[in-house]
């Protein structure tokens, strides 16, 4: 089966040349027509068209989830949500090449670093699927007079906003626990890498999801984006992406006292004591840095080094992104795919500028490969002696750029790691395993890796502090969101009540 023979169209088979929303069931087109370019990061041509969503276009996905949680959906028992949850598992494995192809095409990603979004995505689904059937209610026993119980229901219709960043993994880690709490969705991809979401109603349908449980609306975040955050009718929004969106998000969402989970930007630290195995520090660096091309929110895009070994990894590092192979995202030996957009790809350069304007060293990179003169391909890119006060220290660049700093003492190390506005995740490198704990306990971070790149675990909490973003997913942090908790209390036994009205106040004893 090739590309252009199986793209999602709006028949739901060969390729229409159009990426179509999914609502109730159908897929359909906007109301009104409007549509937008997908280009390829490669060649920056557009190669399909897809549905740009608008406030209608919205409201009916929303209508569909709405009549979908009060019927069939919200009529299943927990188990039988698990088995449907199983069953996308085994539908999105059975996809695994295709949605590689479909993931390296749309967002520039190197093809042998997309095939194992299926693996990750497949897992989200069965992980969730497992721990829904385990969540218990508790209960209370309140002296020897009542007892209380907690009653835990979905909390309704749940809109999901993902990022154009390895998007179909990233849409499954919000509709796998959102669907295992019994919400049903309306699903906003990124408007720059929407194509693998059309794979998810067939995946949907496979799996035996009913119509209007999920619904997807494609667009810009202006138009489609910002009417599903002010829908009236939608409790909840999960939403990853750039801080300064999530902030409008929160504004917007206020009026409706919406329940957020916001996984946001970040400028993560990598932590390098003079003892530690710099092998392995320099290994997770690089690999932290480029891979995903450098459009990854955990990545520590901040190497800060003990001086004592600063000058010898500064020169490991040079070496080590100058080897970093640049190339076409087809092609099996590339490490370093194109950036998914032409925006994003001056964005990126722009940066690199500011950074040598600034007085930052640029050791290596900080331009366009040679012989790739169209796409949005950048070198892997390295700046020392990059300072605190430095806007490339400062802000999130979300690109194939590393920016290394050194420090003396690990009261340093700890300032540096805190000096700036976000604390998504952190990385910290040495052999003293008391120095380790304290260090990762004081650093201003909602994730902290000692001695390891980011390895996740899904039950453990996702999210992060200062700018990084408001909440916690992951376990039974999301389904905790994804549900509202409600205590009965029940008396066992006459209740003393001061008998106020009734002739005089009679305490109780």
């Amino acid at each position: 089966m090739t590309l252009a023979s199986s793209l999602p169209g709006t028949a739901g088979s060969a390729f229409t040349g159009f990426i179509a929303h999914y609502i109730d069931g159908q897929r359909v087109a906007s109301r009104g027509g409007e549509t937008f370019d997908v280009l390829d990061p490669s060649t920056n041509q557009a190669y399909a068209q897809a549905a740009a969503g608008q406030a209608a276009d919205v409201d009916r996905a929303v209508t569909a989830a709405r009549a979908a949680l009060a019927g069939p959906w919200g009529r299943l028992s927990t188990r039988e949500r698990s088995r449907i949850l199983m069953r996308i598992a085994d539908a999105i494995e059975e996809r695994a090449g295709l949605l590689a192809e479909y993931e390296s095409r749309d967002t520039g990603l190197p093809i042998t670093q997309a095939r194992g979004q299926a693996h990750r995505a497949a897992e989200n689904f069965r992980f969730f699927a497992d721990i829904s059937v385990g969540v218990h209610e508790d209960a209370f026993r309140t002296g020897g007079t009542q007892i209380g119980y907690v009653l835990r229901r979905p909390i309704g219709v749940a809109g999901l906003i993902t990022p154009w960043n390895t998007p179909f993994m990233l849409e499954t880690w919000k509709l796998a626990p959102a669907l295992a709490a019994g919400c049903t969705v309306v699903l906003k991809p990124a408007e720059w890498s929407p194509l693998s979401a059309g794979l998810l109603p067939e995946i949907a349908e496979q799996a035996g999801v009913p119509a209007g449980v999920l619904n997807i609306v494609h667009g810009i975040g202006e138009e489609a984006g910002a009417a599903l955050v002010d829908h009236p009718d939608v409790p909840l929004i999960s939403f990853t992406g750039e801080t300064t969106t999530g902030k409008l998000i929160a504004r917007n969402s206020a009026g409706h006292l919406k329940a957020l989970s916001m996984e946001l930007g970040g400028k993560s630290p990598c932590i390098v004591f003079d003892d530690a195995d710099l092998d392995a520090a320099i290994d997770s660096a690089v690999f932290q840095i480029f891979s995903l091309n450098g459009e990854r929110c955990t990545a520590g895009s901040r190497m800060l080094v003990q001086r004592g070994v600063y000058e010898e990894v500064l020169h490991r590092l040079a070496v080590r992104a100058a080897a970093v192979r640049v190339g076409r995202p087809s092609e099996p030996d590339t490490e370093l795919g194109a950036l998914i957009h032409p925006e994003h790809h001056a964005r990126v350069l722009d940066y690199i500028r500011i950074g040598v304007e600034e007085g930052a060293r640029l050791l290596v990179g900080g331009g366009r490969p040679a012989g790739l003169p169209t796409g949005n391909f950048v070198e892997a890119t390295v700046f020392a002696d990059v300072r605190p006060s430095m806007r490339i220290f400062q802000e999130e660049i979300f690109g194939p750029v590393l920016c290394v700093t050194p420090f003396d003492t690990e009261q340093d190390a700890v300032a540096l790691a805190n000096a700036t506005p976000y604390g998504l995740a952190g990385y910290v490198w040495t052999n003293d395993l008391r120095r380790a704990h304290n260090v990762a306990a004081a650093v201003d971070a909602g994730m902290l890796w000692i001695n390891s790149h980011n390895i996740r675990d899904l039950r453990t909490p996702f999210g992060g502090v200062k700018a990084s973003g408001v909440g916690r997913e992951g376990g039974s942090h999301s389904i905790d969101f994804y549900t509202e908790s409600r205590i009965v209390h029940v008396s066992l036994a006459d209740v003393p009540v001061p008998r106020f009205g009734a002739g005089g106040y009679e305490a109780t004893r």
